[in-house]
């Protein structure tokens, strides 16, 4: 099956694509947006847009736009936005994120479980820094080792142990770039479980009940295979932090 498609199923119960519980997401939101009344705030990676169209429902004179590879993603993310009354202030834009530009700099730049379209965190900062307006906000989502990872929990992942370092040494080397964290969120256990749970429960849910798709056999072996790969694998390995950064 398509990767697009198969995201879309799997978060199909937590649109949020990151271990984060409603109310977390409210809270770094909030935290994000509070410095001006009126901004502009992009999403790079944004999927069914969920972070921008609930940044835009609680924020009037906010405007936001969104980029995606995934352009039935977009489709849905203008939906949910005309449903909430914000669609006449967002903008979707089916593009290579590392390929967009801007006319004017943004006051929120979000990338939250993306960074590996960029090839990791510091080149995702790297490309935020050039959108980012004086006194603007980073909000990045990326993953860390709670623990030295097993050879399983690598394999599991389909990861290199170099691919993320610790909490503290990833937040070292936002420091060293020049990124000032002003808040944050480490993930907890409840907040991967949910998220693991919902993302391999939707797909076997999804493959029950279209037992006569031609992808309902894939889509049930994607949602065993991960489910195994998170609980023999990386659970309580791999955490998520969620950073608000501002530059120096």
């Amino acid at each position: 099956m398509d990767r697009q498609r198969l995201s879309r199923l799997a978060h199909a119960r937590h649109p949020i694509a990151a271990p984060l519980a409603d109310e977390s997401v409210a809270r770094l939101l909030e935290r994000a947006t509070a410095h001006t009344e009126a901004g502009r705030a992009l999403d790079l990676g944004c999927g069914e847009g969920a972070w921008l169209v609930r940044a835009l429902a609680s924020r009037p004179r906010w405007r936001a736009v969104g980029v995606d590879l995934d352009a039935q993603a977009l489709t849905r993310a203008r939906e949910t936005a005309t449903a909430l009354g914000v669609v006449r202030r967002i903008g979707l834009h089916h593009s290579d994120v590392r390929e967009f530009g801007a006319t004017e700099p943004f006051d929120l730049v979000l990338i939250v479980g993306s960074t590996h379209a960029f090839g990791g965190l510091r080149p995702a900062l790297a490309a935020a820094r050039e959108l980012l307006a004086p006194g603007g906000r980073v909000l990045v989502g990326e993953g860390f080792w709670e623990r030295e990872p097993s050879r399983a929990a690598l394999d599991g992942l389909g990861a290199d142990r170099d691919e993320y370092a610790d909490l503290a040494t990833t937040t070292d080397r936002l420091v060293v770039d020049g990124w000032t964290p002003v808040d944050g969120h480490v993930s907890g256990q409840p907040e991967w479980d949910a998220y693991e749970f919902s993302w391999s429960g939707a797909l076997a849910e999804w493959a029950l009940d279209h037992p006569e798709d031609p992808d309902a056999a894939s889509v049930r072996e994607a949602a065993d295979r991960h489910r195994t790969e998170w609980l023999h694998g990386y659970r309580g390995t791999l955490g998520f932090v969620t950073y608000l950064l501002r530059r120096d």
